[in-house]
């Protein structure tokens, strides 16, 4: 059922939907160098088989899995003679091509250069890491996306309908609710489907019936396809979306994205690191316990380990993502890192200094300190930055500032009115 030109191929209609420019190249047969970029099942072989036969163009397909320096060589010199003879190009497609190393990558360059061949690399991984810079200066990178349901079940339905490569001379019919069960399973892979679909309908034809069902599929497929490598960008991915769910505050998008995760087999240690950061990064100190409770999600993890802990990060999770929002106290610290990376640390003004040990008291330190403790309400106006410090005074720069949420309103009231009263002071 692999498409055999674009009226047959289904997707990704931001790069071969008319008007787009690699529609329009492959429209032009005036194929450049490229990598197309994208999840399993989403058709980088066949958009890279369809442009070449568009271009009249001899196609070469290898898998970087299993070619070497060697092989490469032998099909740049076949396609340099074939081209010096007949003048056809040929358009060498690279499968994995993330999987070559730096030397296997660089043997490609003068070629590409030349333009003897033109490559088309596919690969599942970020080519911007996983591909040298120089061949990406000489490539386009094209992104592809999963299909969508509705693309996919395009698909599954023309593969039931066609009965010279497809499933139409089965006599099977394969009810919605079961296009929908292998849909829902297949993340968008249109390998996956077309597989689980044939497996659906050999299932009833095994026991003769002339309906596939729900049931049929659910018996003939296995768990549900989840795309995710935890070297990857579905690692990154993922703790992003989980993060930004709960930062949303968001408790059922950040279960889900958890679930997920932990059902791909993730670090459960990096997600409930991720948690810990959180709770100061967005919630801080307009709930104070968000980090109590982060922390005692990491220790139950190591105390209880998978699958229980799955409750305590479960448990935190919640608690984080509806937990009141605050970032001052990231804000805070970025202020102040800027301004000591900007004008140093200072001297400890000597009524701040230590006066711990024999002699400190000779040398001055601690005199003119005030005792916050001996004064009404437990605080003094005194200055606790070295000279030349920006202060928190009126007028000068300020850098935790609470926010009007959760238990930072009280502490935004209560520090105002400290602020004041020291500039009064002052």
């Amino acid at each position: 059922m692999r498409p055999r030109d674009l009226a047959e191929f289904v997707g990704q209609p931001h790069l071969v939907g008319e008007g787009r420019v690699l529609r329009k190249a492959i429209d032009a047969g005036q194929l450049p160098s490229m990598i197309l970029w994208g999840p399993p099942g989403t058709g980088k072989t066949t958009l890279a088989a369809i442009a070449a036969k568009k271009a009249n163009a001899r196609f070469v397909a290898i898998s970087a899995v299993s070619s070497g320096v060697a092989e490469l060589r032998k099909l740049i010199d076949e396609s340099r003679k074939l081209h010096q003879l007949t003048g056809q190009r040929s358009v060498l497609f690279i499968d994995e091509i993330h999987r070559f190393n730096k030397a296997q990558q660089d043997a490609l360059l003068p070629a590409v250069e030349r333009g003897e061949v033109t490559l088309i690399g596919a690969t599942t991984e970020n080519p911007y890491f996983s591909v040298n810079s120089p061949l990406l200066s000489r490539s386009l990178v094209f992104r592809l996306e999963p299909l969508a349901r509705t693309e996919v079940v395009t698909l599954l339905e023309r593969a039931l309908q066609d009965t010279e490569r497809g499933l139409g001379a089965s006599g099977v019919a394969v009810d919605d609710a079961a296009l929908t069960y292998i849909v829902e399973r297949s993340g968008g892979d249109a390998r996956v489907a077309l597989n689980a679909l044939e497996a659906t309908v050999a299932a009833a034809l095994a026991t003769n019936a002339t309906t596939a069902t729900e049931a049929t599929a659910a018996s003939a497929l296995q768990q549900p396809l989840i795309r995710y490598d935890k070297g990857g960008d579905a690692h990154y991915d993922a703790i992003s979306a989980f993060i930004k769910a709960m930062r949303g505050s968001d408790p059922d998008a950040a279960l889900w994205w958890l679930a997920g995760m932990i059902e791909a087999g993730e670090d459960p240690r990096f997600i409930v690191r991720r948690m810990v950061i959180l709770a100061s990064e967005d919630i801080g100190n307009a709930d104070p316990m968000a980090l109590v409770v982060a922390v005692a999600a990491a220790q139950a993890l190591e105390l209880v380990g998978l699958p229980e802990a799955r409750l305590n990060l479960s448990q935190a999770v919640i608690y984080l993502a509806t937990a009141p929002k605050s970032n001052a106290s990231m804000v805070a610290i970025g202020r102040a890192t800027e301004d000591v990376q900007r004008m140093g640390a200072g001297e400890v003004p000597p009524h701040l200094r230590g006066t711990g040990y024999p002699g400190a008291k000779k040398l001055g330190h601690g005199k003119g300190y005030l005792y916050p403790h001996d004064h009404p309400g437990g605080w003094v106006a005194q200055s606790y930055l070295p000279e030349g410090a920006p202060g928190p005074t009126p007028g000068r720069r300020r850098y935790y500032e609470p926010t009007d949420r959760g238990a930072e309103q009280a502490i935004r009231q209560r520090l105002n009115e400290r602020r004041e009263e020291l500039g009064r002071a002052e």
